[in-house]
């Protein structure tokens, strides 16, 4: 029986408590689940165990919808574990390098090679950041710098991609809430009609060019890139990672997969009428995980023949990259559970009822992004977060009419947020390991732009949410020119006192 009180909330009471205490987001769901399972159960404890394996956790398995998302992601993960250890991404980064003569150009070309490596965001520093690392040494710019665009290229150009991990992990989130709403609009569109909102990470690719084409730097930064250049940097060898290379290794390791993927989607999905009319999940998930497939087997054959990796070799890289998804299953699955249990609880409808009561609808994307933000920023993970908040923001935009894709594009925005301010966030640890860069250099040089990025966001959260527009994010980058270009000034002034002084 659904209930509307307060009790409701102590399964995602547990789950956010347990999260932040432990870090652990997994532990924070089990709990969760376990817990709302305990109070629907009649407060039975030795039946409670049974009962959410029998009656929660099997049928989220058993579901076609989310079988296939599963089997997706294991597809996935096999692929990008080929790609990682193929030596392809270093051979492609190098290419990249051949026209580098100039400090701008090196992080240009640092950027572009993160942007180029979008199917992982572990991938870019260990692939990006080795091959860099001397590049940036010899021109006299930090590994600060490498850091910070490395960590700006990884997280936040993966998650405005649809088809990869990141993208099937939250349209599986999303389409959870979408279904118990009985919503017209499928997963697909709302992930893609969600882009324009995610203002974090448009904004965080966007100011590494503007950074270095106008040599904007400011805040630590600043003083990083001027010890650079007196032939300083702040690296830790012992820290720096060394990507998988191979003297046979080849670019076309790395776009001939790809091309493959391509071809397989479009030969599958375009006689639907893809992109322009939407197909059945099922059959999207289908194409999607035979592109994958095909891509990671020209891949192993394409290393096979420059005698890179045997057969036997390449397909054991692939089977491990399958078996490293496992943790991100369980958490997709341990989300269901808890949407499921939260929808018998009453949970969203309590927060849905509350919200009706006097929260204004325009408020809620911006109250989403600093909640999602806290979130991510404590645990250190996005995706935790987004397993945590989606079955919460989503029916409650529904319920005060707020603008459901900008609440969407808010807690994706507000999660990448808080993981790029975290210390203690996966991709923060790689991007300074990646670069050879001491991980407390790499926090405090990037918290300036990640705040400042951070507050444009809110601001556009709270105009999208007044007025909804997917060309408010042109006005949020221009207001990053504006403020980036201001900050740099003051502190090149105060940087020409201290000389001055000195």
């Amino acid at each position: 029986m659904v209930q509307t009180d307060a009790t409701s909330l102590i399964p995602i009471v547990l789950t956010l408590a347990l999260s932040l205490i432990t870090r652990n987001v997994v532990i924070g769901l089990f709990v969760g689940v376990l817990s709302g399972v305990f109070m629907l159960s009649g407060w039975q404890p030795f039946e409670t165990f049974g009962v959410m394996v029998k009656d929660y956790l099997v049928p989220q398995l058993t579901d076609g919808y989310n079988a296939g998302v599963l089997v997706l992601l294991v597809f996935i993960g096999g692929f990008v574990a080929l790609m990682e250890q193929s030596g392809g991404g270093h051979a492609f980064a190098q290419k990249v390098t051949h026209w580098v003569s100039t400090r701008c150009r090196v992080q240009l070309a640092a950027w572009f090679g993160g942007i180029c490596i979008f199917f992982s965001d572990l991938g870019t520093p260990l692939i990006i950041g080795p091959v860099f690392r001397p590049l940036f040494d010899k021109l006299n710019v930090s590994r600060q710098k490498l850091a910070f665009i490395i960590d700006s290229t990884a997280s936040p150009v993966a998650i405005l991609i649809p088809f990869i991990g990141w993208g099937v992990y939250i349209m599986g989130l999303i389409q959870k809430e979408l279904s118990a709403l009985n919503s017209d609009v499928s997963e697909w569109s709302a992930f893609v009609g969600a882009i324009p909102y995610q203002f974090y990470a448009i904004l965080a690719i966007v100011i590494i060019p503007l950074v270095a084409f106008k040599k904007l730097d400011f805040g630590p930064m600043a003083q990083a890139e001027a010890d650079a250049m007196l032939g300083k940097h702040m690296g830790n060898s012992d820290l720096s990672l060394q990507a998988f290379s191979h003297p046979q290794a080849r670019a076309s390791f790395v776009w001939a997969p790809l091309l493959v993927m391509g071809l397989v989607m479009v030969s599958m999905l375009a006689p639907l009428g893809f992109p322009f009319r939407q197909v059945s999940g099922s059959v999207f998930r289908a194409a999607l995980s035979s592109a994958y497939f095909f891509a990671a087997m020209t891949l192993i054959i394409l290393m096979a023949y420059r005698k890179v990796r045997r057969l036997s070799d390449g397909i054991g890289v692939y089977l491990k990259g399958m078996n490293n998804m496992m943790q991100i299953a369980i958490v997709l699955i341990l989300a269901w559970t808890l949407s499921t249990v939260g929808k018998e609880l009453g949970t969203a409808a309590y927060i849905a009822q509350q919200a009706q009561a006097g929260f204004p609808a325009w408020l809620l994307p911006a109250a989403a992004f600093l909640f999602s933000a806290i979130i991510s920023f404590a645990t250190g993970s996005s995706w935790g977060t987004f397993a945590i908040m989606m079955p919460l923001v989503i029916p409650t935009s529904a319920a005060i009419d707020a603008p459901l894709l900008v609440c969407i594009g808010s807690v994706l925005s507000g999660g990448l947020f808080g993981d790029h301010c975290s210390p203690i966030s996966e991709t923060t640890i790689f991007s300074s390991t990646g670069s050879g860069c001491d991980q407390f250099e790499h926090f405090r040089t990037q918290l300036p732009y990640a705040l400042l990025n951070g507050t444009i966001a809110l601001v556009s959260f709270i105009v999208a949410g007044l007025h909804e527009s997917p060309w408010i994010f042109v006005l949020a980058i221009l207001a990053q020119l504006e403020a980036v270009w201001l900050l740099a000034k003051f502190y090149q002034y105060r940087f020409s006192l201290g000389l001055m002084e000195d």
